[in-house]
C-alpha cells in the first residue's frame, strides 16, 4: 500500500468505460485530496450506459462525464507533466501514455482491466461483465491505496 498521490490520470482507449469508472470510484473512495482525471487515446464515444448503471449501484455518479482524449487535454492546457501518476487501463493507452510522458519524469502504471464492451448478449449478461470490470478496478484501487477513506 502506498500513500495517495497529489494527482492521478486514468486512461484507456475511449474514455467511455474503464477510465471514467476508475476516476469516479477513486473520487468516491478517497475524497478530494487527490486531483483525479481520466482520458482516452480517442474520444469517439460518449460515456457508456452500462458503465453508468453499474457505478450507480455503488453510488458513483457518471452520467455527466464527458469523454476526452489525450489530444483534447493538451489543447485545453491540461499538462500531463502536472500529474504524479498515470494509470493505463489498456495496452493502447499505456503505449500512448509512455509516448507522451517520455520527456517528463512521470510514473506510468499499467493495470490490466478487462474491456466489457461487446461481451454478453442480454442486458443481464452485459451488466455482469461491466460489474466484473468495475470490481477489478476496485480491487486495484484497494491494493494500491488501501480501504476507502471516505464514508459511503
Amino acid at each position: 500500500m502506498q500513500p495517495l498521490p497529489h494527482s492521478v490520470l486514468f486512461c484507456c482507449d475511449h474514455n467511455a468505460v474503464r477510465s471514467p469508472m476508475a476516476e469516479g470510484i477513486m473520487k468516491k473512495f478517497y475524497g478530494t485530496g487527490t486531483y483525479v482525471q481520466s482520458a482516452g487515446v480517442h474520444n469517439d464515444m460518449e460515456i457508456d450506459g452500462f458503465c453508468i448503471a453499474v457505478c450507480q449501484e455503488i453510488d458513483v455518479e457518471l452520467a455527466r462525464h464527458r469523454s476526452r482524449s489525450f489530444d483534447m487535454m493538451q489543447e485545453w492546457g491540461d499538462d500531463l507533466s502536472s500529474f504524479d501518476l498515470v494509470v493505463a487501463l489498456s495496452p493502447a493507452s499505456q503505449r500512448r501514455a509512455l509516448e507522451l510522458t517520455r520527456f517528463f519524469h512521470l510514473d506510468v502504471e499499467y493495470w490490466p482491466i478487462m474491456d466489457p464492451t461487446g461481451l454478453g448478449e442480454t442486458r443481464v449478461e452485459k451488466l455482469h461483465h461491466y460489474r466484473q470490470t468495475r470490481d477489478q478496478i476496485i480491487k486495484h484501487l484497494k491494493e494500491r491505496w488501501g480501504e476507502p477513506t471516505e464514508r459511503a
